[in-house]
């Protein structure tokens, strides 16, 4: 894997500001999603914040995608296209958006349970795979490896009986959406490309309560678990920098802004 961006400060300083906006999308979405609500409206809301702040969403119309968010139901992994779907208590939702500003983009995702406290293995698979993606993020440092960052993520999934989705992976990104390299969910310490301060990638393990397998369905678009069983996803747009890992999609203090 050759080719990985390495970002100037004035790059990185345009990734905080759409990281920034991201996470506020994000924050108001997330307010959203209760029992009753539609999907597609929720996407509505989304676009239309996203464009008030002078930036766009950054999914919609990318090859062909036709919305601002992807919100995946239960079973369904990533990619799921929001319409009129009514949420229900007891819906595992993975919400995933991202947006450009200024030339620059930002990819996040957050999983969240409906209405009141999740069932116990419910709870457990969430917190397993927002702790993976905090295990792989600490592993973005310079002179460590990417397979560094995947095997993090792979040893706290699979510590807890689930499993880490290996169709699927996160990438570098910065003024494309998907840039080099390709960041999988599981892999060996050690091995693959050296980490440089200046990389920024979207780490993102998208988790599965039973088996690894996935399919996509007829829309062409909505993956879901082969064996139909629950899938959870986070994400965050990471920065190596001389500090440590920077997490880019977050709300910033306008000190940094």
């Amino acid at each position: 894997m050759g080719g990985i961006e390495i970002k100037t400060g004035e790059q990185l300083a345009k990734m905080r500001a759409a990281g920034h906006l991201l996470a506020l999308t994000m924050q108001e979405v997330l307010k959203r999603i209760e029992p009753g609500a539609k999907d597609g409206d929720i996407d509505g809301f989304a676009e239309e914040f996203i464009r008030s702040h002078g930036a766009l969403p950054a999914f919609k119309g990318y090859n062909g995608y036709p919305k601002t968010l992807c919100m995946s139901f239960n079973e369904q992994v990533v990619h799921g296209i929001p319409g009129n779907r009514r949420i229900k208590r007891g819906d595992l939702i993975g919400i995933d958006c991202g947006v450009i500003l200024d030339g620059y983009y930002s990819d996040m995702a957050r999983s969240v349970f409906v209405g009141g406290e999740p069932p116990r293995r419910v709870k457990k698979l969430m917190e397993v795979t927002e702790r993976a993606l905090e295990r792989g993020t600490q592993n973005m440092v310079e002179g460590k490896r990417l397979g560094d960052v995947s095997a993090a993520i792979q040893a706290e999934v699979e510590a807890h009986g689930f499993s880490v989705v290996r169709a699927l992976v996160g990438h570098g990104i910065g003024t494309r959406m998907h840039e080099e390299p390709q960041v999988p969910n599981y892999g060996s310490p050690g091995t693959g490309p050296e980490i440089r301060n200046g990389m920024v990638f979207a780490i993102e393990p998208m988790v599965n309560m039973g088996r690894f397998a996935v399919k996509t369905l007829p829309d062409g678009w909505t993956i879901v678990t082969a064996d139909k069983s629950l899938s959870c996803h986070f994400e965050n747009t990471v920065a190596a920098t001389p500090d440590g890992p920077e997490i880019l999609s977050r709300i910033q203090p306008e000190a940094n802004l």
